[in-house]
């Protein structure tokens, strides 16, 4: 797609707060401009800069501007949505980094846990990959604590400055302390990180009490060496960005990223924890379209997020979307929060072929990526994709302008499909539908991970497709999973930056705390997690986030007595002083039995608590717009055809900006829009709701009626 941007006539911004959103993508940053106070969007699109992120950042902050007519220093926030943290995992583009382990820890990366990637017999053809701290530049420190944080053997320092001496010069480029049962008490931890910042101020230290103050000695060593591997990339480009930032807009604008469950994390706060940051790119997503979905009144949602490469999908259940404490990003796995997406590898870029052993027809996970590109983009592809049969099929319309300039080819989608449609002894449209049945598949196959596994039913859930192909396959796969309506939200193509522009600082506690919940009162329980709020809240006030904008959610990890796993249970201040540990168990037994189907009679037992803290819900009203009748002809472009259930059909394809509230198109229809396409299925009608959402039903639905 071509580098693209979207306004609507409006009067200039100014005088109120501006807030940018920012979401970098591997071929296009995307941006959107909100105008809190007249309820203004401006989109814009610029060219990824993958040798260095910021300078696309930086070239995309000057064309909105540009396009909104305001002069940068209007802009009070930039939110931005980042994957220079994932990259440097997926790449092994790190930093070299040095360890700290309690003496007779050394070998803790290289024992890991017991588990091994992939199916049964998986480890036949498992490579294990070296530890992101290696094992030459791994030291002891002669210490020990109990379990409760007694000291059994003081810290040698004479013993640890030589060795950390020696450590520190060896060329490493970042630090990490991980003792056994710091946890409980940090005491050596910190003393080990003064004497290894009087010997190297300029080499960053990481220590585990402060990045993962939980038990489990391998997850919090791990974590936090992923930490400090990514730590130095992180921090330099954060700081690049920060500073540039500042020069063209000013002093006080505020630089937050988008953390990888959901939350914004101040400039400091993602260049000292970078850990927060591995999912940041996938959250600003499910952000977005849970901001939409407030917007639009719907509380249940599957989001579906498909790309080139692969499509992201997750779960929002009354306004809250699912999170989990893990972490996976290729074969590391760290204990930080994140919203929980699953990935497929199904998206436009997807390859059809046939194998010679099968003769049966496949999709993916194999992608043409942006280079050469699918057939139909005339770049010099060649092998069939989803994107060639979609445009076999006429839900990509290859007479009709799409993204602003660019231009498809509807000869060489066929050629490419007709390689495949010839071995199958299909025709060319049998073959292309058949393509798109079977991506469709793969993606459904990754909700139900994310809804039927985890014991909900997707019929009980909008679902809301965005990404530069979301749209193109929402229709289909709402009528598989039978999930009404199918949501098309304003600016599908750019909702990971509405995600970014929307969501609210936030910051967590937490400690390890194992005990019988008969053997604590909830008093006690209540003075900790008031303690750990406290503690949260700090980040957010030097902020700027006064205590009354400031919204606190206890959560309690739990288990039955006995269990290895835990459940964590989310709680409100409120509900906690009425209902307290009572309450906790009774929501831990529902949430078991939703899960695994049965509740246990057995005693329950605390793993530990945490306080999130957030800052206040960010405000845009969105402008009055009239409501127009059902009539939607005045969007309608052309005369279309396309192909669904095994026969042509005739339809039209209409212009979403022309698009108003209370509109009705009929299937089959084809939207186009800046940053994406629309299709709305034979028996199908799109309802155009208040706030500019297609609201895709069945026709005889009686919310199409």
């Amino acid at each position: 797609m071509a580098a693209a941007e979207s306004t609507t006539t409006m009067p200039k911004p100014g005088g109120g707060r501006l807030r940018l959103g920012v979401d970098v993508g591997g071929t296009f940053t995307d941006l959107l401009l909100l105008d809190e106070k007249n309820g203004r969007t401006y989109m814009a699109k610029v060219p990824s800069t993958p040798q260095d992120s910021s300078v696309g950042v930086l070239n995309g902050i000057e064309k909105i501007c540009r396009i909104a007519g305001i002069d940068p220093h209007d802009i009070t926030e930039v939110m931005h949505g980042t994957t220079v943290a994932t990259n440097t995992v997926l790449t092994s583009s790190g930093a070299l980094v040095g360890l700290v382990t309690t003496k007779g820890y050394r070998d803790i990366l290289q024992i890991a846990r017991s588990y091994v990637p992939g199916g049964l017999g998986g480890w036949v053809i498992w490579n294990k990959r070296p530890p992101l701290a290696p094992l030459e530049h791994t030291i002891e420190a002669n210490e020990r604590l109990d379990a409760k944080g007694a000291v059994l053997v003081p810290l040698d320092e004479d013993a640890i400055r030589r060795d950390l001496t020696v450590l520190l010069s060896s060329g490493i480029q970042a630090l990490t302390i991980a003792l056994f049962n710091s946890y409980v008490n940090d005491v050596h931890e910190r003393r080990i990180a003064e004497i290894a910042r009087e010997i190297a101020p300029h080499i960053p230290v990481s220590t585990s009490a402060a990045v993962m103050p939980e038990m489990y000695e391998y997850e919090r060593a791990e974590t936090t060496v992923v930490n400090s591997y990514v730590r130095p990339v992180v921090s330099k480009y954060v700081s690049n960005l920060q500073n540039e930032i500042q020069r063209r807009m000013g002093a006080d604008v505020n630089l937050r990223i988008l953390r990888s469950d959901g939350g914004l994390s101040s400039a400091q706060g993602a260049m000292d924890q970078p850990v927060n940051l591995l999912m940041s790119g996938p959250a600003g997503g499910v952000a977005g379209a849970l901001w939409i979905a407030k917007q639009g009144k719907l509380k249940n949602l599957l989001t579906f997020d498909m790309g080139g490469t692969s499509t992201d999908v997750a779960l929002i259940q009354n306004s809250i979307a699912r999170t989990r404490r893990e972490t996976r990003v290729g074969d590391v796995t760290v204990r930080a929060p994140s919203i929980d997406v699953r990935t497929v590898g199904a998206g436009g870029g997807s390859i059809a072929y046939i194998p010679a052993l099968t003769k049966a027809l496949r999709v993916g996970p194999q992608s043409a990526g942006a280079v050469p590109g699918p057939a139909a983009y005339k770049k010099g592809g060649e092998l069939p994709t989803v994107t060639d049969a979609n445009v076999v099929l006429g839900y990509l319309p290859s007479d009709a302008k799409l993204g602003g300039d660019m231009e498809i080819s509807r000869d060489l989608a066929a050629k490419a499909v007709g390689t495949i449609a010839e071995v199958l002894g299909k025709s060319i449209e049998d073959t292309a539908e058949g393509i798109v049945r079977i991506v469709n598949e793969n993606m459904v196959g990754a909700l139900r991970l994310v809804s039927v596994e985890q014991g909900y039913d997707p019929r009980d859930f909008a679902l809301i497709g965005f990404g530069g192909a979301g749209p193109l396959h929402a229709n289909a796969l709402a009528r598989i999973i039978k999930s009404w309506p199918a949501v098309i939200p304003p600016g599908p193509g750019v909702l990971c930056a509405y995600g970014d522009a929307t969501t609210r600082l936030r910051n967590e506690a937490s400690q390890t705390y194992v005990t019988l919940v008969r053997d604590v009162t909830d008093a006690e329980i209540a003075g900790r997690l008031e303690d750990l709020a406290a503690s949260a809240a700090k980040e957010l006030t030097a902020e700027g986030v006064s205590e009354k904008e400031q919204h606190v959610v206890y959560q309690v990890d739990i288990r039955y007595k006995g269990q290895g796993m835990k459940l964590t249970v989310d709680i409100g201040p409120a509900d906690f002083a009425a209902e307290g540990l009572a309450g906790v168990t009774t929501r831990f037994d529902a949430e078991h039995e939703q899960l695994f189907t049965f509740a246990l009679d057995a005693e329950h037992e605390l793993v530990g608590l945490r306080a999130v803290v957030q800052g206040a819900e960010k405000s845009f009203v969105n402008p009055e717009t009239s409501r127009d009748g059902p009539d939607s002809s005045a969007a309608r472009v052309q005369a279309t055809r396309i192909y669904a259930d095994g026969a042509w059909r005739d339809g039209h394809i209409y212009e979403r900006g022309k698009l108003r509230p209370g509109n009705r198109v009929a299937g089959p229809a084809i939207v186009v829009e800046m940053d994406s396409t629309t299709v709305i299925l034979p028996d199908h009608v799109g309802v155009i709701d208040d706030v500019g959402n297609i609201l895709i039903w069945p026709s005889d639905h009686k919310n199409a009626q």
